[in-house]
């Protein structure tokens, strides 16, 4: 929602929007892990890092409810804006 909302604010386009919403909010996982084993260096950090799965994998869930409702709209796909 905050992606959107910046980006609705900032002026962006209907399909700029969609890369916002869809790309702005993956990097939960690909930046979390390597951060947690750098700042629990030695530690075992599989408990630490499972909500941050868990919130990585609603994301992905999130997505593409959107992804399928932003389709059958005919919105931010495939130049039919």
């Amino acid at each position: 929602g905050l992606t959107e909302l910046v980006s609705r604010v900032l002026g962006f386009e209907e399909r700029d929007r969609r890369v916002v919403q869809f790309c702005g909010s993956k990097k939960s996982l690909a930046t979390g892990l390597p951060m947690a084993a750098v700042l629990f260096a030695g530690q075992p950090v599989g408990l630490l890092v499972l909500p941050l799965m868990l919130f990585h994998q609603i994301q992905l869930i999130v997505c593409a409810w959107l992804a399928g409702r932003y389709a059958r709209a005919g919105t931010g796909a495939g130049g039919r804006d």
